[in-house]
């Protein structure tokens, strides 16, 4: 497995990502993205991180699949932290896939980038992030009360941090 820079192939998986309703309360978007707005995005990106103070890399299997993205975002110079994110296609989840690709995104994001310490906001009924942050060394350090608001209602999020 490797972590890659975005490519112009990568529209359709950022596609359906970016447009699936169910993973809208986990991230900033609340309105549908067009395959043309994507392009502009992917076209545009300087894949500067510093600059651009964030970074998303495709999640590309062996065999040369892309099956999801990791993102660091929210990128604070002066602190030298970010926030990650991290998405896998359903039908390759539960095969250990995200845990490695979180631990190639940890390592890069130390010897690479910098980064001090990299931070997630998980909702407390997302058990499968929850475990997946705890197993690549993730502590749980808080718990933010009525933080997102859900089709089901507002929810709770763990916050985790990893000093890399």
């Amino acid at each position: 497995m490797k972590l890659r820079a975005v490519e112009p192939e990568d529209l359709d998986l950022m596609y359906l990502v970016e447009n699936d309703t169910e993973l809208w309360p986990l991230g900033q978007s609340s309105v549908p993205f067009s395959h043309y707005a994507l392009k502009q995005y992917i076209a545009e990106s300087t894949n500067d991180f510093f600059h651009d103070r964030q970074l998303r890399l495709v999640i590309e299997t062996a065999e040369g699949n892309s099956i999801g993205f990791v993102d660091l975002q929210n990128y604070d110079p002066r602190h030298h932290r970010a926030e990650v994110g991290i998405v896998v296609v359903p039908e390759q989840q539960r095969k250990g896939m995200a845990t490695e690709a979180l631990r190639l995104l940890n390592d890069y994001a130390s010897r690479h980038l910098g980064i001090y310490q990299l931070y997630a906001l998980v909702p407390t009924c997302n058990i499968a992030s929850i475990r997946l942050f705890r197993k690549c060394g993730y502590k749980e350090t808080a718990t933010l009360q009525d933080w997102i608001k859900s089709p089901e209602g507002w929810q709770s999020v763990v916050v985790f941090q990893l000093v890399v």
